[in-house]
Protein backbone atom coordinates (compact mmCIF):
# COMPACT_ATOMS: atom_id res chain seq x y z
CA UNK A 1 0.00 0.00 0.00
CA UNK A 2 2.02 3.09 -1.34
CA UNK A 3 1.75 6.29 0.46
CA UNK A 4 2.77 9.80 -0.66
CA UNK A 5 6.09 10.35 1.18
CA UNK A 6 4.35 14.28 1.11
CA UNK A 7 1.43 13.32 3.10
CA UNK A 8 0.73 15.31 6.33
CA UNK A 9 0.71 12.25 9.46
CA UNK A 10 -3.35 13.00 9.78
CA UNK A 11 -3.38 12.12 6.39
CA UNK A 12 -1.35 9.12 6.42
CA UNK A 13 -3.43 8.21 9.86
CA UNK A 14 -6.68 8.27 7.78
CA UNK A 15 -5.39 6.01 5.91
CA UNK A 16 -2.84 3.58 7.39
CA UNK A 17 -5.90 3.32 10.02
CA UNK A 18 -8.61 2.54 7.15
CA UNK A 19 -6.17 -0.24 5.56
CA UNK A 20 -5.30 -1.74 8.62
CA UNK A 21 -1.54 -1.49 7.73
CA UNK A 22 1.06 -3.88 9.74
CA UNK A 23 4.58 -2.72 9.26
CA UNK A 24 5.77 1.07 7.07
CA UNK A 25 9.15 0.50 5.45
CA UNK A 26 10.63 4.19 5.27
CA UNK A 27 13.85 6.69 5.10
CA UNK A 28 15.26 8.35 8.08
CA UNK A 29 13.54 11.80 6.33
CA UNK A 30 9.88 10.68 7.04
CA UNK A 31 10.14 8.04 10.18
CA UNK A 32 8.90 11.53 12.52
CA UNK A 33 6.04 11.33 10.51
CA UNK A 34 5.38 7.80 9.94
CA UNK A 35 5.40 7.20 14.07
CA UNK A 36 3.55 10.54 14.47
CA UNK A 37 0.86 9.24 12.21
CA UNK A 38 0.61 5.29 13.72
CA UNK A 39 1.13 6.70 18.18
CA UNK A 40 -2.62 5.98 18.45
CA UNK A 41 -3.34 2.61 16.72
CA UNK A 42 -3.88 -0.09 19.50
CA UNK A 43 -1.02 -2.33 17.65
CA UNK A 44 1.71 -0.06 16.53
CA UNK A 45 3.06 -1.41 13.31
CA UNK A 46 6.66 -2.10 12.61
CA UNK A 47 9.01 0.28 11.55
CA UNK A 48 11.05 -0.91 9.03
CA UNK A 49 13.73 2.15 8.43
CA UNK A 50 15.95 2.20 5.61
CA UNK A 51 19.15 3.66 6.48
CA UNK A 52 21.66 5.36 4.30
CA UNK A 53 22.50 4.57 0.62
CA UNK A 54 25.85 2.27 1.93
CA UNK A 55 23.20 0.02 4.02
CA UNK A 56 20.62 -0.17 2.11
CA UNK A 57 18.74 -3.44 2.64
CA UNK A 58 17.67 -5.67 0.11
CA UNK A 59 13.92 -6.44 -1.12
CA UNK A 60 15.21 -10.05 0.26
CA UNK A 61 16.39 -8.63 3.84
CA UNK A 62 12.65 -6.36 3.95
CA UNK A 63 11.08 -9.75 3.56
CA UNK A 64 13.07 -11.48 5.99
CA UNK A 65 12.34 -8.83 8.56
CA UNK A 66 8.58 -8.70 7.88
CA UNK A 67 8.01 -12.38 7.85
CA UNK A 68 10.62 -12.78 10.63
CA UNK A 69 12.82 -15.70 9.27
CA UNK A 70 15.63 -14.92 11.68
CA UNK A 71 12.88 -16.19 14.58
CA UNK A 72 11.72 -19.60 15.43
CA UNK A 73 8.38 -18.74 14.30
CA UNK A 74 6.75 -21.27 11.69
CA UNK A 75 5.50 -19.25 8.41
CA UNK A 76 2.56 -19.95 6.42
CA UNK A 77 2.52 -19.51 3.09
CA UNK A 78 -1.09 -18.22 2.37
CA UNK A 79 -2.36 -19.94 -1.50
CA UNK A 80 -3.09 -17.04 -3.58
CA UNK A 81 -4.71 -16.33 -7.26
CA UNK A 82 -4.44 -13.78 -9.96
CA UNK A 83 -7.71 -12.19 -8.32
CA UNK A 84 -6.33 -11.97 -5.18
CA UNK A 85 -5.28 -7.83 -4.59
CA UNK A 86 -1.67 -7.38 -4.77
CA UNK A 87 -1.94 -3.50 -3.68
CA UNK A 88 -4.14 -0.63 -2.45
CA UNK A 89 -3.70 2.32 -4.09
CA UNK A 90 -5.37 5.60 -2.41
CA UNK A 91 -6.81 8.04 -4.41
CA UNK A 92 -6.42 11.56 -4.37
CA UNK A 93 -9.71 11.97 -2.17
CA UNK A 94 -11.16 15.05 -4.53
CA UNK A 95 -14.53 14.08 -3.34
CA UNK A 96 -14.12 13.26 0.39
CA UNK A 97 -12.06 11.06 1.79
CA UNK A 98 -9.47 9.02 -0.18
CA UNK A 99 -11.28 5.77 -1.24
CA UNK A 100 -8.22 2.46 -1.44
CA UNK A 101 -8.92 0.78 -5.32
CA UNK A 102 -7.81 -2.29 -4.57
CA UNK A 103 -6.01 -4.05 -7.38
CA UNK A 104 -5.63 -7.57 -8.60
CA UNK A 105 -2.16 -9.07 -9.52
CA UNK A 106 -4.51 -10.22 -12.88
CA UNK A 107 -5.18 -6.13 -13.27
CA UNK A 108 -1.60 -5.16 -12.87
CA UNK A 109 -0.99 -8.12 -14.98
CA UNK A 110 -3.43 -7.37 -18.20
CA UNK A 111 -3.02 -3.90 -18.14
CA UNK A 112 0.59 -4.77 -18.60
CA UNK A 113 0.37 -6.59 -21.46
CA UNK A 114 -2.80 -4.36 -23.07
CA UNK A 115 -0.34 -1.24 -22.61
CA UNK A 116 2.35 -2.85 -24.39
CA UNK A 117 0.52 -4.08 -27.42
CA UNK A 118 -0.08 -0.51 -28.45
CA UNK A 119 3.17 1.31 -27.33
CA UNK A 120 5.89 -2.04 -27.29
CA UNK A 121 8.99 -1.92 -25.35
CA UNK A 122 11.54 -3.87 -26.93
CA UNK A 123 14.39 -5.54 -24.37
CA UNK A 124 16.81 -2.96 -25.41
CA UNK A 125 14.80 0.11 -24.20
CA UNK A 126 15.57 2.36 -21.43
CA UNK A 127 12.98 4.29 -19.87
CA UNK A 128 13.38 7.02 -17.32
CA UNK A 129 11.53 7.32 -14.57
CA UNK A 130 11.22 10.22 -12.53
CA UNK A 131 7.28 9.99 -11.95
CA UNK A 132 6.95 8.82 -7.95
CA UNK A 133 6.23 5.10 -7.75
CA UNK A 134 3.30 5.55 -5.46
CA UNK A 135 1.41 6.82 -8.27
CA UNK A 136 0.17 3.84 -10.65
CA UNK A 137 1.03 5.67 -13.17
CA UNK A 138 4.65 5.46 -12.91
CA UNK A 139 4.02 2.31 -11.18
CA UNK A 140 2.70 0.23 -14.70
CA UNK A 141 4.03 2.17 -17.13
CA UNK A 142 7.46 2.43 -16.10
CA UNK A 143 8.26 -0.07 -13.50
CA UNK A 144 5.63 -3.39 -14.10
CA UNK A 145 5.98 -2.56 -17.50
CA UNK A 146 9.65 -2.98 -18.18
CA UNK A 147 10.21 -5.53 -15.98
CA UNK A 148 6.87 -7.24 -18.11
CA UNK A 149 9.04 -6.87 -21.53
CA UNK A 150 12.32 -7.73 -19.96
CA UNK A 151 13.60 -3.87 -20.71
CA UNK A 152 14.98 -1.37 -18.17
CA UNK A 153 14.19 1.74 -16.11
CA UNK A 154 16.39 4.70 -15.24
CA UNK A 155 15.11 6.59 -12.06
CA UNK A 156 16.15 10.03 -10.76
CA UNK A 157 14.90 10.66 -7.59
CA UNK A 158 13.56 13.74 -8.63
CA UNK A 159 12.13 15.89 -11.13
CA UNK A 160 14.67 18.86 -12.83
CA UNK A 161 14.34 19.70 -16.72
CA UNK A 162 18.24 19.98 -16.60
CA UNK A 163 18.47 16.91 -15.16
CA UNK A 164 16.23 15.22 -17.04
CA UNK A 165 17.78 16.27 -20.37
CA UNK A 166 21.48 15.30 -18.86
CA UNK A 167 19.43 11.69 -17.73
CA UNK A 168 18.85 10.86 -21.86
CA UNK A 169 21.83 11.77 -23.05
CA UNK A 170 24.10 9.77 -19.90
CA UNK A 171 21.86 6.69 -20.24
CA UNK A 172 20.66 6.44 -23.73
CA UNK A 173 17.06 7.12 -22.43
CA UNK A 174 14.74 5.65 -25.27
CA UNK A 175 11.16 6.16 -23.65
CA UNK A 176 10.02 9.01 -21.15
CA UNK A 177 6.96 8.80 -19.61
CA UNK A 178 6.22 12.23 -17.49
CA UNK A 179 3.25 14.56 -17.03
CA UNK A 180 2.04 17.54 -18.50
CA UNK A 181 3.73 20.08 -16.11
CA UNK A 182 7.06 17.93 -16.63
CA UNK A 183 6.72 18.89 -20.39
CA UNK A 184 5.96 22.26 -19.42
CA UNK A 185 8.91 22.89 -17.25
CA UNK A 186 11.45 21.19 -20.04
CA UNK A 187 9.98 23.08 -23.06
CA UNK A 188 10.16 26.26 -21.06
CA UNK A 189 13.84 25.43 -19.31
CA UNK A 190 17.60 27.02 -20.93
CA UNK A 191 20.00 24.16 -20.85
CA UNK A 192 23.75 25.24 -20.06
CA UNK A 193 24.35 23.62 -23.48
CA UNK A 194 23.61 21.55 -26.54
CA UNK A 195 22.41 17.99 -24.84
CA UNK A 196 22.13 14.30 -27.10
CA UNK A 197 18.90 13.24 -26.97
CA UNK A 198 18.91 10.87 -30.21
CA UNK A 199 18.33 7.94 -28.55
CA UNK A 200 14.97 9.41 -27.31
CA UNK A 201 12.65 7.95 -29.64
CA UNK A 202 9.44 8.23 -27.56
CA UNK A 203 7.28 10.35 -24.95
CA UNK A 204 4.31 9.00 -22.76
CA UNK A 205 2.15 11.68 -20.97
CA UNK A 206 -0.31 11.25 -18.90
CA UNK A 207 -1.72 11.94 -15.08
CA UNK A 208 -3.74 15.06 -16.55
CA UNK A 209 -4.85 16.54 -19.35
CA UNK A 210 -1.85 17.59 -21.88
CA UNK A 211 -2.54 21.12 -23.66
CA UNK A 212 -2.45 20.86 -28.01
CA UNK A 213 -0.06 23.82 -27.63
CA UNK A 214 2.04 22.51 -25.15
CA UNK A 215 2.53 19.17 -26.85
CA UNK A 216 3.27 21.28 -30.04
CA UNK A 217 5.99 23.08 -28.37
CA UNK A 218 7.44 19.90 -26.99
CA UNK A 219 7.69 18.29 -29.76
CA UNK A 220 8.91 20.86 -32.21
CA UNK A 221 11.65 22.14 -30.14
CA UNK A 222 12.80 18.32 -29.70
CA UNK A 223 11.89 16.46 -32.46
CA UNK A 224 10.48 13.76 -30.43
CA UNK A 225 6.51 12.80 -30.08
CA UNK A 226 4.32 12.35 -27.47
CA UNK A 227 1.28 9.81 -26.93
CA UNK A 228 -1.14 10.96 -24.96
CA UNK A 229 -2.86 8.14 -23.10
CA UNK A 230 -5.49 8.32 -19.96
CA UNK A 231 -6.75 6.00 -17.27
CA UNK A 232 -7.28 6.43 -13.60
CA UNK A 233 -5.91 4.64 -10.57
CA UNK A 234 -8.80 2.13 -10.56
CA UNK A 235 -8.01 0.76 -14.15
CA UNK A 236 -4.36 -0.22 -13.21
CA UNK A 237 -4.28 2.58 -14.60
CA UNK A 238 -4.04 2.70 -18.16
CA UNK A 239 -7.24 2.79 -20.44
CA UNK A 240 -6.07 4.31 -23.94
CA UNK A 241 -3.46 5.82 -25.46
CA UNK A 242 -2.85 7.57 -29.34
CA UNK A 243 -1.39 4.48 -31.45
CA UNK A 244 2.52 5.56 -32.24
CA UNK A 245 2.54 3.85 -35.53
CA UNK A 246 -1.26 4.60 -36.42
CA UNK A 247 -3.32 7.83 -36.79
CA UNK A 248 -1.97 10.17 -33.99
CA UNK A 249 -4.73 12.79 -32.43
CA UNK A 250 -3.21 15.54 -30.81
CA UNK A 251 -6.08 15.93 -27.55
CA UNK A 252 -7.60 13.08 -27.77
CA UNK A 253 -6.93 10.08 -25.39
CA UNK A 254 -6.63 8.03 -28.40
CA UNK A 255 -8.07 4.45 -28.58
CA UNK A 256 -9.32 1.77 -26.29
CA UNK A 257 -6.37 -0.81 -25.37
CA UNK A 258 -6.43 -4.05 -26.71
CA UNK A 259 -9.60 -6.01 -24.56
CA UNK A 260 -10.81 -2.58 -23.03
CA UNK A 261 -14.39 -1.78 -23.83
CA UNK A 262 -14.87 1.60 -23.76
CA UNK A 263 -18.60 3.70 -24.12
CA UNK A 264 -19.83 6.91 -23.19
CA UNK A 265 -22.99 7.22 -20.95
CA UNK A 266 -25.87 9.60 -20.15
CA UNK A 267 -26.69 10.13 -16.77
CA UNK A 268 -29.58 7.42 -16.86
CA UNK A 269 -26.34 4.61 -18.20
CA UNK A 270 -27.87 4.88 -21.65
CA UNK A 271 -24.87 4.45 -24.78
CA UNK A 272 -24.77 8.23 -26.78
CA UNK A 273 -24.07 8.42 -30.20
CA UNK A 274 -20.56 9.76 -31.33
CA UNK A 275 -19.93 13.21 -30.74
CA UNK A 276 -22.32 13.75 -27.91
CA UNK A 277 -21.23 14.57 -24.44
CA UNK A 278 -21.18 11.97 -21.64
CA UNK A 279 -19.53 10.39 -18.86
CA UNK A 280 -16.78 7.89 -19.90
CA UNK A 281 -17.45 4.35 -18.55
CA UNK A 282 -14.83 1.33 -19.15
CA UNK A 283 -14.69 -2.31 -18.59
CA UNK A 284 -12.36 -4.98 -19.04
CA UNK A 285 -9.89 -7.33 -16.77
CA UNK A 286 -7.46 -4.07 -15.72
CA UNK A 287 -11.00 -2.69 -13.71
CA UNK A 288 -10.02 -2.59 -9.83
CA UNK A 289 -11.61 -5.06 -7.85
CA UNK A 290 -13.27 -2.54 -5.80
CA UNK A 291 -12.73 0.11 -2.73
CA UNK A 292 -11.46 -1.13 0.64
CA UNK A 293 -14.17 -1.24 3.28
CA UNK A 294 -16.54 0.62 0.91
CA UNK A 295 -19.14 -1.59 -0.37
CA UNK A 296 -21.33 1.42 -1.62
CA UNK A 297 -19.46 3.32 -3.19
CA UNK A 298 -17.52 0.46 -5.20
CA UNK A 299 -21.64 -0.15 -6.37
CA UNK A 300 -21.79 2.88 -6.90
CA UNK A 301 -18.95 3.08 -9.20
CA UNK A 302 -19.15 -0.45 -10.83
CA UNK A 303 -23.05 0.09 -11.89
CA UNK A 304 -23.91 -2.63 -14.78
CA UNK A 305 -20.97 -3.75 -14.50
CA UNK A 306 -19.21 -0.83 -16.41
CA UNK A 307 -16.39 1.24 -14.23
CA UNK A 308 -17.37 4.94 -14.09
CA UNK A 309 -15.00 7.43 -14.59
CA UNK A 310 -16.48 11.12 -13.55
CA UNK A 311 -14.69 12.22 -16.65
CA UNK A 312 -16.72 14.10 -19.32
CA UNK A 313 -15.87 12.94 -22.94
CA UNK A 314 -17.01 11.93 -26.45
CA UNK A 315 -16.27 9.50 -28.93
CA UNK A 316 -15.14 10.88 -32.40
CA UNK A 317 -16.20 8.67 -35.98
CA UNK A 318 -13.11 6.69 -36.04
CA UNK A 319 -13.75 5.72 -32.16
CA UNK A 320 -11.03 8.25 -30.64
CA UNK A 321 -11.77 9.35 -27.29
CA UNK A 322 -11.59 12.75 -25.99
CA UNK A 323 -11.91 14.24 -22.66
CA UNK A 324 -13.41 17.59 -22.06
CA UNK A 325 -13.34 17.52 -18.26
CA UNK A 326 -14.13 16.33 -15.42
CA UNK A 327 -17.54 15.85 -14.37
CA UNK A 328 -17.32 17.33 -11.00
CA UNK A 329 -15.05 20.38 -12.69
CA UNK A 330 -17.83 21.19 -14.90
CA UNK A 331 -19.36 25.02 -14.45
CA UNK A 332 -22.50 25.71 -14.52
CA UNK A 333 -23.63 29.14 -15.32
CA UNK A 334 -27.21 30.51 -15.81
CA UNK A 335 -28.33 26.88 -16.57
CA UNK A 336 -25.34 26.61 -19.75
CA UNK A 337 -22.77 23.76 -19.29
CA UNK A 338 -19.52 25.31 -19.98
CA UNK A 339 -16.05 22.90 -19.57
CA UNK A 340 -13.10 24.64 -17.76
CA UNK A 341 -10.33 22.34 -20.10
CA UNK A 342 -11.81 24.09 -23.75
CA UNK A 343 -11.15 27.60 -21.95
CA UNK A 344 -7.83 25.88 -20.21
CA UNK A 345 -6.85 25.04 -23.76
CA UNK A 346 -6.79 28.54 -25.22
CA UNK A 347 -4.83 29.57 -22.00
CA UNK A 348 -2.00 27.29 -22.70
CA UNK A 349 -1.84 28.82 -26.51
CA UNK A 350 -1.30 32.08 -25.03
CA UNK A 351 2.60 32.42 -25.62
CA UNK A 352 3.19 34.23 -22.22
CA UNK A 353 1.26 31.47 -19.97
CA UNK A 354 3.03 28.87 -18.38
CA UNK A 355 0.07 27.15 -16.37
CA UNK A 356 -3.57 28.00 -16.45
CA UNK A 357 -7.10 26.56 -14.16
CA UNK A 358 -10.11 27.55 -14.59
CA UNK A 359 -12.70 26.98 -11.97
CA UNK A 360 -16.34 27.82 -10.92
CA UNK A 361 -17.02 30.46 -8.04
CA UNK A 362 -20.25 30.43 -6.90
CA UNK A 363 -22.98 33.55 -8.04
CA UNK A 364 -26.06 34.05 -6.64
CA UNK A 365 -27.68 35.06 -9.82
CA UNK A 366 -25.66 32.97 -12.56
CA UNK A 367 -24.96 29.93 -10.39
CA UNK A 368 -21.30 30.17 -10.77
CA UNK A 369 -19.14 32.55 -12.44
CA UNK A 370 -15.75 31.56 -14.53
CA UNK A 371 -12.50 32.41 -12.89
CA UNK A 372 -8.92 31.45 -14.65
CA UNK A 373 -6.10 31.37 -12.47
CA UNK A 374 -2.49 31.60 -14.44
CA UNK A 375 1.04 31.36 -14.18
CA UNK A 376 3.06 32.97 -16.25
CA UNK A 377 6.59 32.30 -18.35
CA UNK A 378 9.71 33.73 -16.72
CA UNK A 379 9.66 37.35 -17.49
CA UNK A 380 6.64 37.30 -18.89
CA UNK A 381 4.30 40.74 -18.45
CA UNK A 382 0.43 41.08 -19.31
CA UNK A 383 -2.39 42.24 -17.28
CA UNK A 384 -5.47 40.44 -16.65
CA UNK A 385 -7.49 42.44 -18.70
CA UNK A 386 -5.52 41.57 -21.44
CA UNK A 387 -6.06 37.96 -21.10
CA UNK A 388 -9.26 37.97 -21.31
CA UNK A 389 -9.26 40.19 -24.11
CA UNK A 390 -7.03 37.06 -25.51
CA UNK A 391 -9.88 34.74 -24.73
CA UNK A 392 -12.83 36.84 -25.80
CA UNK A 393 -11.23 36.75 -29.26
CA UNK A 394 -11.42 32.80 -29.40
CA UNK A 395 -14.33 31.74 -27.36
CA UNK A 396 -17.91 32.31 -27.02
CA UNK A 397 -18.62 35.18 -24.93
CA UNK A 398 -20.28 33.32 -22.17
CA UNK A 399 -17.29 30.87 -22.09
CA UNK A 400 -15.20 34.26 -21.73
CA UNK A 401 -13.46 34.17 -17.65
CA UNK A 402 -15.00 36.57 -15.64
CA UNK A 403 -11.94 37.39 -13.66
CA UNK A 404 -8.35 36.33 -14.39
CA UNK A 405 -5.64 36.19 -11.49
CA UNK A 406 -2.40 36.03 -11.96
CA UNK A 407 -0.43 33.96 -9.26
CA UNK A 408 3.57 33.17 -8.81
CA UNK A 409 2.57 29.42 -8.93
CA UNK A 410 -0.27 27.36 -8.66
CA UNK A 411 -0.66 24.51 -6.42
CA UNK A 412 0.27 21.27 -8.00
CA UNK A 413 0.04 17.26 -6.25
CA UNK A 414 2.28 14.80 -6.26
CA UNK A 415 2.17 13.96 -10.14
CA UNK A 416 2.16 17.45 -11.21
CA UNK A 417 -1.99 18.27 -11.66
CA UNK A 418 -3.30 21.12 -10.62
CA UNK A 419 -5.05 21.10 -7.61
CA UNK A 420 -8.04 22.41 -7.72
CA UNK A 421 -10.54 21.57 -4.75
CA UNK A 422 -7.84 23.30 -3.15
CA UNK A 423 -7.35 26.68 -5.40
CA UNK A 424 -11.51 26.23 -5.49
CA UNK A 425 -11.61 26.84 -1.80
CA UNK A 426 -8.73 29.06 -1.25
CA UNK A 427 -10.76 31.88 -4.12
CA UNK A 428 -13.66 31.07 -1.60
CA UNK A 429 -12.38 32.09 1.08
CA UNK A 430 -10.75 35.13 -0.45
CA UNK A 431 -13.93 36.58 -2.50
CA UNK A 432 -16.39 36.00 0.73
CA UNK A 433 -17.10 39.38 1.98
Amino acid sequence: MPANPLLKPAELKYIWSDSDIKAVVTLPTLLSNAMEATKDFAVTPRMICVSDRQSTPTGIAILEELLELGSNKPISTPELSENDAAVCIYTSGTEGKPKGALLSHRNLIRNCAQFTQVIYFKPEDNLLCVLPLFHSFAATVCQNASIFCGCSFTMLEMFHPGRVLEAIEKYKVTIFPGVPSMYAAIAHHTPDRVYDLSSLKLCVSGGAPMPVALMREVESKYGVIIIEGDGPTECSPVTSANPPNGVRKPGSIGLPLPEMEMQIWDDNDQELRDGEIGELVVRGDNVMLGYHNQPNATADAMRHGWYHTGDLGYRDSDGYFYIVDRKKDMIIMGGINIYPREIEEVLYSHPMILAAAVIGIPHEVRGEDIVAVVQLKEGAEITPREIISYCRERLANFKVPRKVIIRASLPLGGTGKVLKRLLKKELEMEMTP
